[in-house]
């Protein structure tokens, strides 16, 4: 079964207080929280207040370690790969700055990469001498497997793509992208921070060898969460950019050792209330399905599609062939900023999407400040109408 029947919808809704409030559709920012995620780390956070920080750790240790396991079963890999992070950037940051690079070597990414891994990889450029190079897209927008086939040489040191990005409604290819690093034995990093909580993620089926995301998007979990994979091969050869004695132990007067699993890279210090939560986040989400999800989100961003595709002087600036949840859209002789703030006082979130976010797509397209509109599972058709309505009376 891929639907949601209106029962569950009606408990899904009932379990997140946020929809009696607003119209809520900026899940690609961050999602309204489940009421048993929230009851999670609420409940921690007293515990703490009542015996102590490091005693409500002692006593919850068997469900703070379970949490590593949640996060491997969402994305289909070993615990020992997996290593929690406060947000998606700091993990992307700690896979990325653990590999070397020498003068020459190529870095390929995407159009639409995110500006964050940009000038991430425009740094490394600057001090190793490594290029920087983007993958062609196809005729739909979407990286061409093809083309990046193509590409492929000695000299190619790691593939670097985000698999949904910010804006453009996208789903890159990553699965056909990690065949072709597979083949070839070059490292491939997966920006997943859309896409996970939205579709089922398998990582040995898209053959990534580190991916990262972040809890507060469409998985549902607190800010200030977010997590890293890496797969078991490479890590013996990973070595942090940065380490704490959580990660690697002092062994000896002159000897470090590296844990044996992906916590290297983590720290000794974390906040255990919100990394709870992220753990039941990804419980609740398995808990109704991920394929289940997927299809409910197709469904309502189809409709806000087509629904914004006729209203005068709406123009949806969405891309791809495979679509994912977010919708993109610009209103003729109007400021996006000015029409977020009109839909926030109806009681509307939404979100503007500047060039900033994804400056080379941005560039070749022509974009403007464009707006973002991205429902989840919880959202119903009523809301779907009400914020149609919205832009209408505003286009008209």
């Amino acid at each position: 079964m891929t639907e949601i029947p209106q029962t569950e919808l009606d408990r899904l809704r009932q379990e997140t207080p946020g929809v009696q409030n607003r119209i809520h559709l900026n899940n690609a920012g961050a999602a309204l929280v489940p009421r048993p995620v929230f009851d999670t780390v609420v409940e921690y956070l007293e515990r703490e207040n009542s015996i102590g920080g490091y005693e409500a750790h002692a006593e919850n240790i068997a469900r703070i370690e379970g949490v590593h396991d949640s996060i491997a079963r969402l994305v289909g890999a070993g615990r020992e790969e997996i290593s929690l992070a406060e947000n998606a950037t700091l993990a992307w940051q700690r896979a990325f700055y653990s590999l070397h690079f020498k003068p020459g070597e190529r870095i390929l990414t995407t159009t639409t990469e995110f500006a964050a891994n940009y000038v991430a990889y425009l740094q490394v450029s600057q001090r190793t001498g490594a290029r920087v190079e983007v993958i062609p897209d196809d005729a739909s927008g979407a990286l061409d497997p093809e083309a990046l086939e193509r590409m492929i040489d000695g000299s190619v040191r790691l593939i670097s793509i985000t698999w949904i990005p910010s804006n453009g409604g996208l789903v890159n290819p990553a699965a056909e992208v990690g065949k072709i690093a597979r083949r070839n034995g070059i490292t491939y990093l997966l920006d997943a921070c859309q896409a996970v909580g939205q579709m089922p993620i398998d990582v040995a089926e898209l053959g990534c060898d580190l991916l990262t995301a972040t809890g507060r998007k469409f998985l549902r979990a607190p800010r200030g969460t977010g997590f890293l994979y890496v797969r078991r091969d490479l890590l013996r050869d990973l070595e942090p950019a940065f380490i704490d004695l959580f990660g690697a132990p002092w062994v000896g007067p002159e000897r470090y050792q590296l844990r044996n699993d992906a916590r290297r890279f983590e720290t000794w210090e974390a906040n255990y209330s919100t990394r709870l939560g992220l753990g039941a986040a990804a419980d609740y989400a398995m808990d109704i399905g991920l394929e289940r999800i997927r299809s409910r989100c197709s469904v309502l961003a189809g409709q806000i599609r087509e629904g914004l595709g006729d209203i005068p002087g709406v123009r949806v600036r969405d891309i791809g062939r495979d679509q994912a949840s977010i919708v993109s859209f610009t209103m003729d002789g109007k400021d996006a900023r000015k029409e977020m703030k009109r839909l926030t006082d109806k009681g509307i979130n939404i979100s503007v999407s500047p060039p900033s976010t994804t400056p080379l797509d941005a560039s070749h397209r022509g974009l403007p400040d464009i707006l973002r509109v991205s429902p989840h599972y919880y959202n119903d058709a009523s809301e779907i109408s009400q914020f149609l309505d919205a832009v209408r009376e505003s286009s008209g």
